[in-house]
């Protein structure tokens, strides 16, 4: 009976457990979360941006503005001509403008309870000069001292801490775009504009004033009778006050999408770096032996790539357990093998040298010939298993025709002479193609046939044969290796397939078989996701098994492959 180890967990060196440790990372501290937050964070950078410089939409009310102050300049003036311009009709003595009367035109055009009830659209701000250039009129100092008038509700709102700040941020957006002004026109001086004018033309621009407000100014020129009298200009910061207060409008959206994507930041960076982190520490106790296989149920059952990793994590740390629990038990069963002709050798050359007796001797030195080829055969098998197994680890998969196989097979038993069972194979498909290995492939099929034909009697015959199996996903392809033996006790149809286990034929030498021939094959096809499996030959009628049959299914190559 071989010996059953326990499974122990990977175990490394304490220097390595030191060096490799990973370090405890918050959620923050993580470069994935971080990476997540950095990246949605530009987003809502460009978003703010954006919203605070409005360029298109400031655009079009600019030239919007221009043209009403275009036409409301027109208006004005015609009333200018008509009310405030005197013509004494005297030669030599050109049009004038009366001072009072275009003073009290303004006043007219501007009543100054617009300002006293608070409305936050005052209107443009109109000045008039005479033909010298000297300032007549003008509305910022018809009504005296405008600090003096009380606030507007939307003013006193932004005496408020958040209304200040509000405000704050309004005003930022329009410094943001100080650098880019664009203007309708190439930007002109006031003077240059009121000189434009006083030629007999009409001008436009916009500029900025020492406080940074965006101004934007119309100035038509006051003709009467052929001779330009001076002119009016127009300016308006209504643009400003209206960017101003959608700025202000958006202010509360951009806060919540900040919120908004914070929070799908956070939920992002526990959905993903949070699971990736514990997967990072399970396995750090598989590497450091404080576990055996790496498990975390509430990642794995995720319907995602995170999902994915986690079960693949899992089955390749299983694998790997396995593997060395398989090599464990593996490592064991040779002790215990390889024990037993080793205690029969050492008590065979303990007696050979007590007794004197020849026939003794010679029977003796025969059991210990008997038990070194015993450990030839075993050591042998153990070795091809190893090589097996690492060739089907590593080797590249290729289409493989079992039914040539066999044929090829059973082919070259018929040259054999050695008094045993006959091999025929009794296939008659054209094709039966698998994907696998030829070596190790090959390798389950003489193992099969020597097994077969180690229970065989001598003037037995071992049947080869091959068929395909629809099923609903393709097809599989059955491979049966049929004696005609004395069967295999029902008890043991599933444990001829363990290592080292051997039930010696009637009449075989003790030690022909290491036990290792059918666990390699079985070893192999379920590499290839096949089975393997035994069963016993009955004749309807008959009271005995009439031999043993084992049966192999791979699946079907596909046809395009």
């Amino acid at each position: 009976m071989a010996n059953s180890t326990q499974s122990r967990p990977f175990m490394v060196s304490a220097t390595a457990t030191t060096n490799l440790e990973r370090p405890i990372r918050g959620l923050f501290a993580s470069r994935i979360a971080r990476t997540i937050f950095l990246a949605n964070l530009v987003g809502l950078v460009a978003l703010t941006v954006g919203a605070l410089l409005l360029s298109e939409t400031r655009n079009t009310l600019t030239q919007a503005q221009i043209s009403a102050l275009q036409v409301q300049g027109g208006v004005i003036a015609n009333l200018l001509v008509d009310d405030a311009v005197i013509d004494l009709q005297t030669p030599g003595q050109p049009p004038f403008i009366d001072r009072a009367a275009a003073g009290q035109t303004l006043l007219n055009l501007a009543p100054q309870t617009a300002a006293l009830k608070g409305d936050p659209y005052l209107g443009p701000r109109i000045t008039i000069i005479d033909a010298l250039g000297v300032e007549v009129a003008d509305t910022a100092t018809l009504h005296g001292d405008i600090n003096e008038q009380p606030l507007s509700p939307s003013e006193q709102r932004a005496r408020t801490p958040v209304g200040s700040f509000l405000t704050w941020i309004g005003k930022m957006g329009g410094r943001l775009e100080t650098w880019r002004l664009t203007p309708w026109r190439p930007n002109i001086t006031l003077e240059q504009e009121r000189a434009q004018a006083l030629a007999g033309e009409m001008a436009a621009g916009q500029r900025l004033t020492s406080q940074g407000q965006r101004v934007i100014s119309v100035t038509m020129p006051l003709q009467r009778v052929g001779f330009v009298v001076g002119a009016v200009t127009l300016e308006s910061a209504d643009v400003e006050r209206i960017l101003a207060a959608e700025r202000l409008a958006l202010i509360p959206y951009v806060v919540g999408a900040a919120v908004g994507i914070f929070l799908a930041s956070l939920m992002l960076a526990l959905m993903i770096a949070q699971p990736l982190r514990r997967l990072a520490g399970e396995a750090d106790k598989v590497r450091v032996g404080s576990a055996e296989r790496l498990f975390v149920p509430d990642v794995r059952h995720r319907k995602d790539e995170i999902g994915d990793l986690a079960m693949a994590l899992e089955g390749m740390t299983g694998a790997l357990a396995d593997r060395i629990d398989a090599n464990e038990q593996f490592a064991a069963d040779v002790s215990h093998e390889i024990k037993n002709p080793l205690t029969s050798i050492r008590s065979a050359v303990e007696t050979v040298r007590q007794t004197n007796d020849d026939t003794t001797r010679q029977r003796l030195l025969g059991v210990i010939a008997q038990d070194v080829g015993r450990l030839d055969r075993l050591i042998t098998d153990m070795t091809r298993a190893s090589r097996i197994e690492a060739e089907t680890a590593r080797g590249a998969l290729e289409r493989v025709d079992l039914a040539k196989l066999l044929s090829d097979i059973a082919a070259s038993y018929a040259l054999l002479t050695d008094g045993r069972a006959k091999v025929s194979y009794e296939g008659d498909i054209a094709e039966a193609a698998v994907i696998g290995q030829p070596g190790p492939i090959g390798q389950v099929v003489l193992n099969l046939i020597d097994n077969a034909r180690s229970f065989a009697p001598t003037d037995g015959h071992v049947r080869l044969n091959v068929g395909v199996l629809p099923v609903r996903d393709g097809a599989i392809i059955r491979l049966v290796v049929e004696d005609d033996g004395p069967g295999i006790p029902e008890a043991n149809l599933e444990a001829i397939f363990r290592r080292f286990y051997t039930d010696r034929p009637k009449g075989a030498a003790f030690g022909g078989n290491s036990g290792l021939g059918l666990s390699i094959a079985r070893q192999i096809v379920e590499a290839l996701n096949g089975r393997i499996y035994a069963e016993n030959v009955h004749v309807p009628g008959a009271t005995a098994s009439q031999g043993a049959r084992l049966i192999v299914e791979l699946p079907a190559a596909p046809a395009n492959k």
